[in-house]
């Protein structure tokens, strides 16, 4: 644990090095948060800001899973992997560091966006389903900085990542139930939102926030983040070998 926590603490001191970094990430949630909640006349809740905090929140964590994925590219561009390599501790380190450094970014991001919400009008929650709301930000955090790493090992190139990250990012998002009901949606849509790892999350985050423990999603999540921590594993074990 004290190597996971060495690469970890060093990824994020860089991170918090780079302010404009740190604010810049922000923005855009913010700005969905601000504009769209605040500006948008909506008919069926009488506080959209409620509504669409759950999805604000879950894509924050999302998109800084999926920004993240690349680090380990990233390493390996500049030479520092193959000395992280050669210290006298289990390479799987490396990977957890990553993951863990990854996850606690995206929950900083999304505590900002929490508070942010709360100040435009969002209803405050009692302590324990705030809990439970970064219970679910913790597991998607893990499950989705796992599935962007082994996506980026298995492609091995730092640009091609990045332009499949942009072609799945904004497609999962706006293909969720983040910004309207499934109500409200065409019937091909609402399709698809039921299909979509981010509605399942982010109805759980809204069950919550109703006073519902959804103990059945959070059980899929943290399922479907152990399988996906085990196999990044197992694709970091290959695309070491190889260096």
């Amino acid at each position: 644990m004290k190597a996971v926590f060495y690469f970890f603490e060093r990824d994020l001191t860089r991170w918090l090095r780079a302010k404009i970094s740190v604010v810049s990430t922000l923005m855009l949630p913010a700005a969905w948060l601000i504009f769209v909640g605040l500006a948008l006349p909506i008919r069926f809740t009488d506080n959209y800001v409620d509504f669409l905090t759950p999805g604000i929140i879950i894509m924050t964590v999302f998109n800084a899973s999926m920004a993240g994925g690349s680090l380990l590219l990233y390493d390996n561009i500049l030479g520092f992997l193959n000395k992280f390599l050669a210290l006298p501790t289990p390479h799987e380190s490396i990977l957890f560091g990553k993951i863990l450094f990854i996850t606690t970014r995206g929950l900083i991001q999304a505590s900002i966006i929490l508070v942010i919400s709360v100040l435009i009008g969002a209803t405050i929650l009692d302590p324990a389903r705030y809990f439970a709301i970064f219970l679910i930000l913790i597991l998607i955090g893990f499950l989705f900085s796992g599935i962007a790493t082994t996506i980026a090992l298995l492609i091995e190139e730092y640009d091609s990542y990045g332009a499949v990250n942009a072609m799945i990012s904004m497609p999962l998002f706006f293909t969720s139930s983040a910004l309207m009901p499934y109500e409200e949606m065409p019937d091909w849509l609402r399709i698809i939102a039921h299909v979509n790892p981010l509605s399942f999350a982010i109805d759980a985050v809204r069950s919550i926030a109703s006073g519902i423990i959804p103990y059945f999603q959070i059980g899929v999540i943290g399922c479907f983040s152990l399988i996906i921590i085990c196999s990044c594993v197992i694709v970091f074990r290959k695309f070491t070998t190889r260096l």
